[in-house]
C-alpha cells in the first residue's frame, strides 16, 4: 500500500475480477498542447505547439487480444484507491530475445492523476523488468498526448523513434507514433 497525499493505494497484480473495470477504465485526456513531428535527414525533430481549442482524446476501446494470465513474461497491475475503485492500470510483457520489456498499456483514471499512481505502476513495471533480466523498457505514445509524454520524460524515458504511418486506417490517421525507452537497471 502506499500513500499519495490524502489517499492511501493499494497496488497488486490484477486478478480476473479487474478484467471489467480495466476495459471501461477513462483513458481519456485534454490537453492544450501537442507534440508537432517534423522528419528531417538526421531523423526527426520535435516541438510542442499551442492548440486551441484545447483536443480531448478519447481511445478507442481494444478488442482482448486472450488470456494472458498464464504467460510468465506478461504482467497487469492495478491500482485501487481508498474507496475500492480502479484508479489505474499497466499491462506489461517482455521480449527475451532483445531483452525488453513493453509498457503495452497504462492508464490512470481522471480523479487519480497528478498523485503518483502512474509512477507507482510504472515502479512495479520496472521491478518485473528487473525480475526478467531487461535492459530496457519501452512504450508508444501519440504526439498528441503531452500529458503522458511529459510524464514518461519525469519518469526517465527519452525519445529513441518515429513511425509515421501506425496509425493510418484507424481512428488516429494523422498522428504519429512516438516510442521511448529507458534503461533498466
Amino acid at each position: 500500500m502506499t500513500t499519495e497525499g490524502d489517499t492511501a493505494y493499494r497496488y497488486r497484480i490484477a486478478a480476473a475480477e479487474d478484467t471489467e473495470a480495466i476495459k471501461t477504465l477513462d483513458d481519456s485526456f485534454t490537453t492544450d498542447t501537442v507534440f508537432q513531428v517534423t522528419v528531417t535527414e538526421e531523423g526527426f525533430a520535435l516541438r510542442k505547439i499551442p492548440v486551441e481549442p484545447p483536443l480531448t482524446k478519447v481511445f478507442p476501446k481494444d478488442e482482448p487480444d486472450g488470456d494472458d494470465e498464464d504467460d510468465a513474461d506478461s504482467r497487469t497491475f492495478v491500482a485501487h484507491g481508498a474507496a475500492g475503485d480502479l484508479a489505474g492500470f499497466a499491462a506489461v510483457s517482455y521480449s527475451g530475445w532483445n531483452r525488453r520489456l513493453t509498457i503495452e498499456d497504462i492508464a490512470v483514471a481522471p480523479p487519480h492523476r497528478g498523485r503518483g499512481v502512474g509512477r507507482a505502476l510504472m515502479g512495479l513495471a520496472r521491478e518485473f523488468a528487473r525480475e526478467r533480466g531487461a535492459g530496457h523498457i519501452w512504450l508508444e505514445v501519440t504526439n498528441i498526448n503531452a500529458p503522458a509524454i511529459h510524464a514518461y520524460r519525469r519518469m526517465g524515458f527519452a525519445f529513441c523513434g518515429l513511425d509515421t504511418t501506425l496509425y493510418e486506417g484507424t481512428p488516429s490517421k494523422g498522428e504519429q507514433a512516438l516510442y521511448m525507452s529507458m534503461p533498466c537497471p
